[in-house]
């Protein structure tokens, strides 16, 4: 069964989102993660209120709305599986000439829609484009995987910390002020009535609960934190720290850059297992509670969470060997065998499953230190 779940999960992993849609754990990851959250604070009054009632209020005015009145209403009782793919959904959203910013669905992919149906009314729509509009632009924070600018949000989905660091460290290269521990921090704040810091802009609390919500979960993706920087002529590892800088080519952007046949690396990671469907299952249960408890400062957990995140990640790594890069711009992955790559797969399948666990368990540890129990 084991192995036809890997074939399986294998088969999935084909990335079929344009780059600028790239969901980290696919959006059935981020609900899962929201599913766990969900459960996890039952037993706290207070935090259940609290996130139930933030995620269910309207934008404070509809100064933003123009022509997007023939929408259908949101839906009501947003959870934390739902607000869960919402910093992917605003993916949708572009620019335009005029810097004016507008939702827009891809009509060849309505299936892109599918997380975001929650956040389809007029209002919700406002709220993704004037998020976008409000944290397009930053000084030293641009997004340019295609070769032209998609907004500086898109940076707080990840860092690309080496994985021959030991530590998440803010001195360490692909470390930034805007990168996911920093969007976690920033989304903290607001939740605890503080001024994130720049460059984030965040309206409210419930823009700052959708986005904590999903980057927990872009925290425990291995890598959306830790990244292989490989040579272009050799496809041998580099260290970006050793030289003091990043050189672009050597960048393989979460492995989005390196593929094996078809399949991209990051997209394998993304994949969930196909049996864990969009629930918080009594295997996911069970591990999220046996994550145990942060005794230090909240403030410090999301630094602590990716230094985690980065050793899971240097295990990703462990075993695959590269070659040179191709005239696809991507770098090749070798397994050693098929019989190495089907071990490789069995245990990724194991590690998301560790790491969806553990990040519903940290979201709901946040929730509950910021709204204990009475």
């Amino acid at each position: 069964m084991m192995r036809m779940t890997l074939i399986l999960s294998l088969l999935c992993s084909v990335v079929y989102l344009h780059p600028a849609r790239v969901m980290a754990w696919g959006y059935q990851g981020h609900e899962v993660v929201g599913a766990i959250a969900d459960e996890l604070i039952k037993d706290n009054a207070n935090a259940s209120k609290q996130v139930h009632e933030i995620l269910n209020s309207p934008l404070p005015s509809a100064d933003e709305i123009k022509d997007q009145q023939d929408l259908l209403p949101s839906k009501s009782d947003l959870k934390l599986q739902q607000a869960g793919p919402w910093a992917d959904c605003v993916k949708a959203v572009t620019h335009h000439d005029g810097d004016r910013f507008k939702y827009e669905l891809d009509p060849n992919h309505p299936e892109y829609e599918t997380p975001c149906i929650p956040f389809n009314s007029a209002l919700e729509r406002a709220r993704m484009e004037d998020y976008v509009k409000h944290n397009w632009s930053a000084p030293d924070c641009t997004y340019q995987p295609l070769g032209f600018e998609q907004g500086c949000h898109n940076n707080y989905h990840f860092a690309d910390v080496a994985i021959q660091r030991d530590s998440y460290d803010r001195s360490d290269l692909g470390t930034s002020s805007h990168d996911v521990v920093s969007a976690i921090n920033a989304a903290i704040a607001v939740l605890t009535d503080q001024t994130p810091a720049p460059p984030f802009k965040i309206r409210d609390k419930k823009e700052a609960l959708l986005l904590l919500t999903h980057f927990v979960g872009d925290l425990h993706q291995p890598l959306h934190v830790g990244a292989v920087y490989l040579d272009a002529q050799s496809g041998a590892r580099v260290d970006p720290d050793a030289a003091h800088a990043i050189d672009p080519t050597t960048e393989t952007a979460g492995g989005n850059s390196i593929k094996d046949e078809n399949v991209v690396l990051h997209g394998e990671w993304d994949d969930i297992p196909f049996d864990l469907g969009l629930k918080a299952t009594a295997e996911l249960m069970t591990s999220a509670r046996a994550v145990p408890a942060d005794t230090t400062p909240m403030d410090g957990w999301a630094a602590l969470w990716a230094t985690d995140t980065l050793k899971v990640a240097q295990d990703a790594f462990n075993g695959l060997s590269f070659g040179p890069k191709g005239t696809d711009h991507k770098w090749p992955v070798s397994y050693g065998s098929p019989e190495k790559h089907m071990a490789y797969l069995h245990h990724m399948d194991e590690v998301k499953r560790q790491q969806l666990a553990k990040a519903g368990a940290h979201l709901a540890e946040i929730l509950n230190t910021i709204w204990p129990k009475n």
